[in-house]
């Protein structure tokens, strides 16, 4: 997993409430079990004109030029609530996004997140109100610093978001979850090696 550290990047506001799963990547644009392949289908029923089209509609947020290859998304709250499927994250990635702004997140949608290198930043719903409305009217531009748990504006606003800690630890190292148990190595190999002197028969 490639490490997040700092990213400046362009912020769309997509501030919606309740944005599911099924909204992220409809269930008709998933024909595969891989990870690629899924961008194209991502917000396909707000982004096209048309169900199963691949027209843009010019009225969705990430179809308008100010926000052309935005890697922020600033959103509401329960993110990515519905089903469980990790498309969604997958088809948010694939895009390019690394950072989802909200108030809060679906608990599945958050791990996956994480899981697939992208940041679900929590803030409170009046920061995020004011991060949408300062990306909508002036430059689309945000800042998200993963060590500080801050995002800056270039004009020097600042909001501090919260992540777990050890979520934060596994972006910032670029670590799965397999890989931060392992930097316990040698914690477990002496755990091991004293509980095989107290318990043999075991081993």
């Amino acid at each position: 997993m490639q490490p997040f550290t700092r990213l400046t990047a362009t912020a769309a506001p997509l501030m919606r409430d309740n944005i599911d799963t099924d909204a992220i990547i409809p269930s008709r644009e998933i024909k595969s079990v891989s990870k690629t392949g899924l961008a194209d289908g991502l917000f396909a029923g707000w982004r096209y004109t048309a169900q199963g089209g691949r027209d843009p509609d010019p009225a969705f947020i990430l179809n308008q030029p100010t926000y052309a290859g935005a890697r922020i998304l600033v959103a509401g709250a329960n993110f990515g609530c519905g089903s469980s499927r990790e498309h969604a994250a997958w088809a948010m990635a694939e895009y390019g996004f690394r950072v989802v702004v909200a108030p809060s997140f679906n608990p599945i949608f958050r791990n996956n997140c994480i899981l697939n290198g992208m940041v679900p930043a929590v803030v409170p719903a009046e920061a995020a109100a004011a991060i949408a409305e300062a990306v909508s009217s002036a430059d689309p531009t945000l800042t998200v610093d993963l060590a500080a748990c801050e995002i800056r504006r270039p004009d020097g606003a600042t909001w501090t978001f919260v992540i777990d800690p050890e979520a934060r630890e596994m972006l910032l190292e670029g670590l799965d979850a397999i890989a931060l148990t392992l930097k316990q190595a040698d914690r477990i190999r002496a755990l091991r090696a004293q509980d095989a002197l107290e318990r043999p028969w075991v081993y």
